[in-house]
């Protein structure tokens, strides 16, 4: 898996908080945002979700990523 891309460190606490709020559903939450977003035609947010999507799944993974040094 790819580290996905985060332009500020609001995306990170917006995952954090799913996972706050949400728990194992966080990830489904981000998706759902994700879609509402393209479906209200806004790509910006759109592919802001779907990259705190992808750091949420990151952040569940319980093995390391990458070499270890």
């Amino acid at each position: 898996m790819q580290t996905p891309y985060l332009l500020d460190r609001a995306s990170v606490d917006d995952a954090a908080e799913l996972i706050a709020q949400y728990g194992d559903n966080a990830v489904y939450e981000a998706v759902s945002r994700a879609d509402r977003s393209r479906d209200l035609g806004n790509h910006i947010h759109f592919c802001r979700w779907r990259q705190i999507e992808r750091l949420i799944v990151l952040l569940s993974v319980e093995a390391p990523l990458g070499t270890i040094h």
